[in-house]
This record gives structure tokens, C-alpha cells and sequence, in this order.
């Protein structure tokens, strides 16, 4: 089974990963479940934005991208402070050995202030935000909900299903035209698309 690791931290946005965790655990519309797995720096429990308790499953230090398919870097208020750096370390290790990196929201930011959105397209929650952060990706910024570029896919705080859409199609795990079904279901309210969606693991 595939294995997708998700960053833990307190006050982490819970909503912005939600769509894609559901869709790797359970693979319903994809065929393929994935073992998701918790990380964060030390193993004390963390509380999310919105108040649930998640007790990290493995340390952020100990993280071996040949071991994992996916990493998953939700927004929170770290970022911003100028924290983040364990995990910015570790997206680094994952797109230097091929393993994709998802990040949305405040974990744009953190991986602009690395140095690792230098040379890839990204989006984030808006070009002026990711400027503050002094890096020298501006002229690679691109207005979308999610952007998907050499294995790291961004996103804005405003497009967790876009976000995850980008990121199953990136994995391989969607079509493109289910991709848009998702989109369209999740995003828009599109029940005519639903069956787009059925057909994909019939």
C-alpha cells in the first residue's frame, strides 16, 4: 500500500488537506488507498485549527522520502512566524528524490522563504503574500486554485478541492477528466458530474 505523510503542527488548517486525506485513505474514486501517516517534530499531541487533538504518528527528523509516495504541508500559524524549517528541510529531501510534495496556504510561504519555489510554477493565496517572504520565484507565480509543476503542487487557503484534485492527478491516480468531475462535484455542487466520478473505479 502507498503511504502519504502529512505534517502535523499545532493550529494546523484542518479543512485545507481534508478533501485529499479522504480521497487517499479510503480510494474511492481512485482504486488505491493509501496508509496516511502523521509526522511532526516531537511526538506530543498537536491541536489543529480547529480544535481536534492529533498525536503525530513519526518524527519529521526520522522521515525517509524512499519510504513515502506523498508529503502533505498544510497552512498554520508557524509559517508565518517564520517557523517551519524541519519541514522545509524535509520537502527538500522529497523533491530532490523524485517524491511529491503538496503544499497549501501558510506551507507555500514556508517553502518560498526555502529557496524551493524558485523554479517551479505555484500558487498560493496570492503573488503580494508570497513576495513578503523576500524569495526570487515571483515571475513563476501563476493565478489558479492549484498548480502542479515537477512533482510539488500548491495551492491557496480557498481551494482544498482543487488542491486535492491537482494532487491525485499528479500522483497519477486520476484522469484529467476525472480530475475536472472532482472539481465540478466538490467545487461547484455539479451532481451531473458525480457519474464522471463512479466511472472512474467501475
Amino acid at each position: 500500500m502507498p503511504t502519504a505523510h502529512i505534517a502535523v503542527y499545532d493550529t494546523f488548517a484542518d479543512w485545507e488537506p481534508g478533501h485529499l486525506l479522504a480521497e487517499l485513505r479510503t480510494g474511492r474514486f481512485t482504486g488505491c488507498p493509501f496508509d496516511v501517516v502523521t509526522v511532526a517534530d516531537t511526538l506530543d499531541p498537536v491541536t489543529t485549527m480547529g480544535g481536534l487533538r492529533v498525536v503525530p504518528d513519526a518524527l519529521v527528523a526520522d522521515l525517509d522520502p524512499a519510504a513515502s509516495d506523498l508529503l502533505i504541508l498544510p497552512g498554520a500559524e508557524l509559517w508565518d512566524s517564520g517557523g517551519g524549517d524541519a519541514f522545509v528541510d524535509a520537502a527538500r529531501r522529497f523533491l530532490d528524490a523524485g517524491v511529491p510534495v503538496a503544499a497549501i496556504c501558510g506551507a507555500t510561504f514556508g517553502l518560498a522563504r526555502g529557496g524551493l519555489l524558485d523554479a517551479r510554477d505555484h500558487t498560493s493565496a496570492a503573488a503580494e503574500y508570497l513576495a513578503a517572504s523576500g524569495y526570487g520565484g515571483g515571475d513563476r507565480y501563476v493565478e489558479a486554485r492549484a498548480v502542479a509543476d515537477r512533482g510539488l503542487i500548491t495551492a491557496g487557503p480557498d481551494a482544498p478541492v482543487q488542491f486535492a484534485a491537482a494532487t491525485l492527478e499528479a500522483l497519477g491516480q486520476i484522469a484529467p477528466q476525472t480530475r475536472s468531475a472532482y472539481e465540478a462535484v466538490f467545487g461547484d455542487g455539479d451532481a451531473a458530474a458525480y457519474g464522471t466520478l463512479m466511472a472512474a473505479t467501475a
